[in-house]
């Protein structure tokens, strides 16, 4: 039985409380069964990276990557997470324009893909 079941997820502000006392654990999922996994395992933070362009979709760079196609992608990762602190990137064109469309594409992944936490 895993020493994490009865433990609440972890937020932005108890990673930070962390900094000058334990390390953390981060490592990249992009779907639910690896999320579980991880989770299971006790990594602190996944991150669902727009690396997953090249990773699961087989592409050359992160450029064609959507800001939907993460918003999935996180999904999949949060449903599976009970304890660890699920952080988003925003894929490249989602923010760069200005800072309205990173506020709105910031809440989009929070809202829709139901992170913790978004990378720019």
């Amino acid at each position: 039985m895993n020493q994490y079941k009865s433990v609440s997820r972890l937020s932005a502000p108890v990673i930070k409380s962390y900094k000058s006392q334990k390390k953390i654990s981060v490592l990249t999922a992009y779907d639910y069964c690896f999320a579980h996994l991880l989770d299971e395992a006790g990594i602190d933070v996944i991150l669902v990276g727009d690396s997953l362009g090249m990773v699961m979709q087989g592409h050359n760079s992160t450029l064609p990557v959507t800001l939907e196609e993460m918003i999935y992608h996180s999904r999949c990762v949060a449903r599976a997470v009970k304890r660890a602190l699920v952080v988003g990137d925003l894929p490249f064109g989602s923010y760069q324009v200005s800072t309205e469309e990173a506020l709105a594409a910031s809440m989009r992944l929070v809202k829709e893909g139901a992170v913790a936490a978004v990378k720019l």
